[in-house]
């Protein structure tokens, strides 16, 4: 089991308010996502549940249990950080076997949990090498497998693929949805990148300074975003987001719409506009368009390729029923 509640829980650094009294609730088995910009809190979040931090108010509930004053090692947790935080002089099975031997787990049982983890992760054939020996991606696994032979409660990861490239990022990423899916075990996921957030959460928590700003699933956070924040926030590219007069004769201080629904016309439409930066990515090209009376480029996106050049004059119409509305304090409008 692994269900984890925050009730009420906050953070002060001195005078400094870090999490505000917050309350969320992590279902068993749940790939949750704590997202948001660098100094969000999302980290400290994380480290608070792990008992990495203490808590200045409010109560962290494990299963039931109250764990707030619990030390991290007897919460049932296993977290995997960023750095990967191997013994360099060990071989792989002996870092992944680790943690068992100190809590003086007999040698059998070991060897045991370490040949299924490594089954899991794909490094059966690595078990008698050194971290030095392996890819970036290998060794993550090896700190994933150091986690799995706790069998914990839940995992938490800390922006565990920030020091891999950009390849082995979306090979990482699949490989821990998928480990989700055959464990069926709570994960807490920290990342600053929203694409992560979106393609791997069950349910996704955004943060602003510490705050809650949204909380669900991925397809209702981009459909259904509460304010500007999120609007802004959740989707690559990125809401169009657009004031004054034009957003006036929708009945809100400001709208959104996603550049998937913008129709392209080289005739006639809502919006004048001079075609700026393509991008060029083969399913789908992106352009970055000045239209008359909008002060920030709209992005467009278009399905394959399309014959726009810079320079060139096109009208674009947005779909209004994928418009968002929004009032002069940000809130969604109904």
């Amino acid at each position: 089991m692994g269900r984890i509640t925050l009730e009420k829980v906050s953070k002060s650094f001195g005078q400094v308010d870090v999490i505000p009294p917050l309350d969320l609730t992590i279902e068993d088995g749940e790939f949750v996502v704590f997202v948001g910009p660098s100094g969000c809190g999302k980290s400290t979040l994380l480290r608070l549940i792990a008992g990495l931090e203490d808590v200045t108010s409010g109560e962290i509930r494990i299963d039931g249990t109250d764990a707030t004053g619990v030390p991290p090692a007897k919460r049932g947790l296993a977290m995997v950080f960023q750095s990967y935080a191997l013994y360099p002089h060990m071989s792989v099975r002996k870092n992944i076997a680790f943690p068992l031997r100190m809590a003086g787990m007999d040698a059998a049982e070991q060897e045991r949990r370490v040949t299924a983890a490594a089954a899991v992760l794909n490094l059966t054939d690595y078990l008698d090498r050194r971290p030095g020996q392996l890819s970036g991606g290998q060794r993550q696994r090896v700190a994933i497998g150091r986690a799995i032979v706790r069998e914990p409660a839940a995992f938490l990861f800390d922006e565990p693929l920030s020091n891999l490239d950009a390849a082995l990022r979306v090979g990482m990423r699949l490989e821990i949805s998928e480990l989700h899916a055959r464990l069926r075990t709570t994960m807490i996921y920290v990342t600053h990148d929203q694409v992560e957030a979106m393609t791997m959460a069950d349910k996704i928590v955004v943060l602003r300074a510490g705050n809650i700003e949204q909380v669900g699933t991925p397809l209702q956070l981009y459909r259904s975003p509460r304010n500007l924040f999120v609007a802004g926030f959740i989707g690559s590219p990125k809401m169009n987001l657009i004031g004054g007069a034009i957003a006036a004769r929708h009945g809100a201080e400001t709208i959104g719409i996603r550049p998937e629904h913008i129709s392209v016309s080289a005739e006639s439409g809502d919006w004048h506009g001079t075609v700026g930066v393509s991008e060029h990515l083969g399913s789908d090209t992106f352009f970055h368009v000045t239209c008359d009376g909008i002060p920030d480029p709209v992005t467009v996106r278009v399905g394959g390729e399309v014959d726009l050049h810079y320079g060139d004059d096109i009208w674009l119409s947005p779909d209004t029923s994928h418009l968002h509305r929004f009032d002069g304090q940000g809130l969604r409008v109904a």
